[in-house]
């Protein structure tokens, strides 16, 4: 298994920067445009690309977890400092019973049956938030090999944009999940980290960053 992570720290002066960080789907545009064209329709599956845009203590940036290494002479002149580097190192590391703090902004949803929906005027897709959204994670961190110790979240703007082939309106609700977890399932992580978790992986949900814990 093979993974890069790559951080960008976009100019929020330069106007390319800006209208990406605006808009969650000309920043998948951005991100795939560091790639090989002519890749097909499932490209960003096939490339493994996820990615999530936060704030940083030196401003915003944004973290891409992808298959190949991006070319990132793709970027735009001036766009903003770049550097990429493998993921080998944490993916060998991960074991049985060891502690890790992790991060993920996530889609957290559910999807309530016909009759409920019918019966409490509900919409197809209902976003979850604070501990419905936290009971939400706990299960998805569980399936994906992680026992959640502690859990802190935080509701981020929405995913939004147009996408470029039919203009359909993209809007993805966001939670930020912090905290720490024993790993009980390596295997299993290792297949959730490269796949992400929940709805709207093209447009910056579903990217789960793990570290070890720090010692005392």
């Amino acid at each position: 298994m093979s993974l890069w992570l790559t951080r960008i720290q976009p100019d929020q002066k330069h106007p390319n920067a800006r209208k990406d960080i605006a808009g969650a789907v000309d920043m998948h545009h951005r991100l795939m445009s560091l790639f090989p064209d002519n890749l097909g329709d499932q490209a960003r599956s096939h490339l493994g690309i996820l990615f999530r845009t936060e704030d940083s203590p030196t401003g915003v940036q944004i973290l891409m977890q992808s298959a190949a290494e991006p070319d990132l002479t793709r970027l735009p002149a001036g766009y903003g400092p770049a550097l990429s580097k493998p993921l080998t190192p944490l993916l060998d590391a991960l074991r049985p019973d060891l502690t890790v703090r992790y991060r993920i902004a996530a889609n957290a949803i559910r999807k309530p049956g016909r009759t409920t929906r019918e019966l409490y005027n509900l919409s197809a897709v209902v976003p979850l938030n604070g501990q419905a959204a936290e009971d939400w994670w706990t299960r998805q961190a569980e399936a994906s090999g992680l026992k959640v110790i502690t859990v802190h979240s935080t509701l981020l703007d929405a995913a939004t944009g147009a996408r470029r082939q039919d203009q359909h309106r993209v809007k993805h609700t966001r939670t930020q999940f912090d905290g720490t977890a024993l790993i009980t399932d390596p295997d299993q992580l290792r297949t959730r980290l490269t796949d992400g978790i929940g709805k709207g992986k093209a447009y910056g949900c579903g990217l789960l960053s793990l570290a070890p814990t720090r010692r005392p």
